[in-house]
């Protein structure tokens, strides 16, 4: 996608309604998936405290800043933003065309501007007024038009077709650092590479869900979480598969059937209207009922987009409604210290009277 698509200009529009709703004079833009989301310039960060740039909205100026490295690669593709490139960084540089439009009200991303460049900012701007803004272009994100759907669903047929390929040659004795290795060298064949750096976690590995692959070698019989998922056009896959090299024990299976009839009653019961905290009981409820609800140590899912974890949650805590054209996971698990776990994740749609899941079917054990 480039800017002169024409969703950046209705993107745009929507901010600057939301500028003129709260009486901010500008607001500044420093999340890098909502930087994306507005101008189309896919320049990364390199870490919190090195930003590629951040937009500056007025009701009538569109200013992208940035250094040097990305002056040429701003222009090409944020078309229709003026790109301004700073000498002293972007606090100086936010300042100054603060000043230079008159702006007093300057709204901000609190969860994505740093302490230090806010202070830089206030201190050049004395008698300004700076408004934490919230949520509100990830909020915009959180709903997928015709094109980001499309590019999600290819980025989840280019992850599927990978696991499809590296599951076909686990063998027993493989660690789980090559298997990841595989994942990762598919991706990039297939894909712009990882959304995030896969998770393959076996045996007693597998009851962490955020486990780093290591150099233990996977077993016969035990669970093995493969947790991955590939980018495309900068939108983002996720999914998780349990698989085990010959047959698990029974507690391990039954386990399994358990999360797996968890997710599917999840996945019947999402629909617009629902708040996430509703999805997340459907599942919860009946791992409890199973008696492992003290083991299942997440929320359900998320939404994915530009980011590989964004607006909505499925969470107990999320009262926000879902809407039609949100993208979330449904992913629950039951970790068991010291024994290994099962993690089954999906991606689904949101729809007016239900959810289509955008996953396939493969991969999953009938027992």
């Amino acid at each position: 996608m480039t800017a002169e698509f024409p969703a950046y200009s209705i993107r745009l529009g929507r901010v600057r309604a939301v500028i003129r709703a709260r009486r901010l004079h500008a607001l500044l833009v420093t999340c890098p998936e909502n930087r994306r989301f507005l101008s189309g310039f896919t320049a990364e960060d390199a870490g919190i405290a090195e930003s590629s740039g951040a937009l500056f909205i007025t009701r009538r100026e569109a200013v992208l800043v940035t250094d040097g490295r990305y002056g040429t690669q701003a222009r090409e593709e944020a078309r229709g933003w003026a790109v301004r490139i700073h000498k002293k960084g972007i606090p100086h540089e936010v300042a100054a065309l603060a000043s230079e439009c008159g702006v007093r009200r300057l709204g901000y991303e609190p969860r994505y501007l740093t302490c230090h460049a806010l202070d830089c900012i206030k201190k050049r701007l004395p008698n300004g007024e700076f408004i934490p803004t919230g949520e509100v272009v990830a909020g915009m994100r959180s709903v997928k038009d015709a094109a980001e759907l499309e590019a999600i669903n290819r980025a989840i047929r280019a992850a599927e077709d990978v696991f499809g390929q590296v599951h076909s040659e686990i063998r027993p004795g493989m660690t789980e650092k090559e298997i990841a290795w595989r994942i990762l060298a598919g991706l990039f064949a297939v894909s712009e590479g990882p959304s995030f750096p896969p998770i393959v976690a076996s045996g007693p590995n597998a009851a962490l869900p955020h486990a780093v692959p290591t150099d233990r070698a996977v077993r016969e019989g035990e669970p093995i979480i493969i947790d991955m998922g590939a980018r495309v056009d900068g939108y983002c896959s996720d999914m998780t598969r349990t698989v085990f090299l010959g047959a698990p024990d029974p507690a391990m299976r039954e386990i399994y059937r358990l999360v797996r009839t968890a997710q599917r009653a999840a996945e019947d019961a999402l629909r617009a209207g629902i708040t996430g905290r509703e999805a997340d009981r459907t599942a919860r409820e009946i791992i409890t009922t199973g008696g492992h609800g003290d083991r299942f140590i997440h929320a359900l899912g998320h939404g994915v987009g530009l980011a590989v974890h964004e607006s909505p949650r499925l969470s107990p805590r999320e009262r926000r409604v879902l809407r039609p054209g949100m993208v979330v996971t449904v992913e629950p698990g039951i970790y068991l210290p010291g024994v290994g776990g099962v993690r089954l994740e999906d991606m689904v749609l949101i729809q007016e009277g239900g959810a289509r899941v955008l996953s396939r079917n493969d991969w999953y054990y009938d027992w």
